[in-house]
């Protein structure tokens, strides 16, 4: 893109958006949402555009690791930043563990509210994993996590909704993931160790 004119204003820039691994570099108006940008610009339809109003969680991406509303955050803000969608969490055909949960336990219906609720229960897993607290937790400085049960579950996913009201499947196939790579990780963890001695 050319430099601005001095004194005009700009209302887009070039940027690069890091999806699931591949660089895309692209101009934006500034007023673009990240959720509008993936749609539109990159054709990665499997987010989806719920309420465009943040309150939904349909549009649940995965900027650095965390959670994000996409149709609330302007892709500008995400120049740079590693973005995973729903069309990345997959290890090659391999189906992430929590995608292999909401299949094997029809933790979806229709499955408009699916992308953004797996990328959520990505990062609960992770954020759980990591000690951090939710509003269920009753003790909030303990040591340890208290275990991901169907209470801390429903708090941590309580952003994300899902009108066929498949809740019940959600929670036990968030459960079985969290168990699932809470094993791996052990399993992994055991084999460094044996490697190291």
């Amino acid at each position: 893109m050319a430099p601005p004119t001095p004194g005009a204003t700009t209302t887009s820039s070039g940027i690069t958006l890091n999806v699931n691994g591949e660089k895309h570099t692209l101009p934006v108006d500034h007023r673009t949402t990240l959720l509008d940008a993936l749609r539109e610009r990159l054709d990665l339809t499997g987010t989806k555009k719920g309420c465009d109003q943040g309150q939904c969680g349909a549009c649940t991406v995965l900027v650095d690791g965390r959670r994000s509303l996409s149709c609330l955050q302007l892709a500008v803000a995400a120049d740079g930043r590693e973005i995973t969608t729903i069309e990345g969490v997959a290890d090659g055909d391999r189906l992430h563990p929590v995608q292999q949960a909401f299949l094997d336990l029809d933790g979806y219906q229709c499955g408009y509210c699916t992308p953004g609720q797996i990328c959520s229960a990505i990062a609960v897993i992770e954020e759980h994993a990591a000690g951090w607290p939710s509003a269920a937790t009753a003790d909030v400085g303990a040591e340890t996590a208290p275990p991901l049960d169907p209470d801390e579950i429903r708090e941590r996913m309580s952003g994300n909704l899902c009108r066929c009201g498949a809740y019940v499947s959600i929670v036990r196939a968030v459960a079985r993931a969290a168990e699932e790579m809470r094993s791996a990780g052990e399993t992994r963890t055991a084999a460094v160790k044996e490697a190291a001695a």
